[in-house]
């Protein structure tokens, strides 16, 4: 039986809790939660009743949740399997773009094609639709709203990136998020202290866009951050279709975090060069697996 929206939230709750150590008592903020995972805050809250059924978190007198010592006993491995739900999600993805789906479809062809039942695809429906590849239309019917498709344009992508985001981190108006660059490297330790290993490819892709996302809104310009996220949004399902590298990918990671110190201690012209040196490399690598 697939696992429900609610119980993958569940396992990445747990996951966060492991790999940044929170300690017993630390207070689970719904909105932050929410935020990191990108869901709203409503199955944010049944994932952690559901925690808190099992023993793992406890209520905290004043309302919410706090971690408990089940939490911290509990294998990190188990939080990260992938859900069975992450399979479909991964299909409909590479069949999207390999033309086998048309711009529009229903919710019961859907259901037809991929043997689900309602409450899974809707699960499933809500994530995409969250993600900015599908919208709703009007009735019961989903559009696949604009992807990238081909690799001269995942080149061009980059090359754009190139451009922007190392001059990003030199806009006049620079303001360094702490709390977010620190959020993000909390991510990039789990990545790297072994989560690689065991995380689906939209976990490492979330992960990674997240951090680039803050550097830009760091930069106080709109326009960049606005870019960027059109970018990441339609090149989602192009970074599905290559094989996960995880030793390219650990490595990418290893020089986020490298990437996060320099602005954190402020050396911003440092950061820009390293920003550069860091999608050189990458561009070269996923280009080379697009063609293989």
């Amino acid at each position: 039986m697939a696992q429900t929206l609610q119980s993958q939230l569940a396992a990445d709750i747990l996951q966060r809790i492991n790999h940044q150590a929170l300690p017993v008592g630390t207070r689970l903020s719904e909105r932050s939660l929410a935020e990191a995972l990108r869901v709203s805050r409503s199955p944010v809250r049944t994932a952690l009743r559901q925690l808190a059924g099992q023993a793992l978190i406890d209520p905290h007198p004043e309302g919410g949740f706090v971690v408990g010592k089940g939490a911290l006993q509990a294998r990190p491995e188990q939080a990260a399997a992938p859900s069975p739900d992450e399979a479909i999600y991964l299909r409909i993805a590479q069949e999207r773009l390999d033309g086998e789906l048309p711009n529009r479809v229903s919710e019961n062809e859907l259901m037809r094609r991929y043997a689900v039942t309602r409450s899974q695809l809707a699960d499933i429906l809500r994530r995409i639709s969250h993600e900015g590849w599908m919208a709703r239309l009007p009735g019961h019917g989903w559009e696949f709203t604009e992807v990238m498709t081909s690799s001269v344009a995942y080149a061009q992508s980059y090359r754009y990136r190139l451009m922007v985001e190392p001059a990003a981190i030199l806009e006049p108006d620079f303001q360094v998020d702490v709390a977010g660059l620190t959020q993000c490297r909390h991510e990039q330790e789990a990545l790297v202290n072994g989560g690689i290993d065991t995380v689906s490819p939209a976990q490492i892709f979330d992960a990674n866009t997240r951090l680039h996302e803050i550097i830009a809104a760091c930069s106080g310009n709109t326009f960049i951050l606005d870019s960027l996220r059109r970018i990441n949004r339609v090149r989602r399902l192009m970074e599905y279709r290559k094989a996960v590298d995880r030793q390219q990918s650990l490595r990418r990671c290893q020089e986020h975090l490298a990437l996060i110190d320099l602005l954190l201690a402020g050396k911003r012209e440092a950061a820009s060069k390293m920003m550069g040196s860091h999608l050189r490399t990458a561009v070269k690598e996923k280009h080379a697996q697009l063609s293989e």
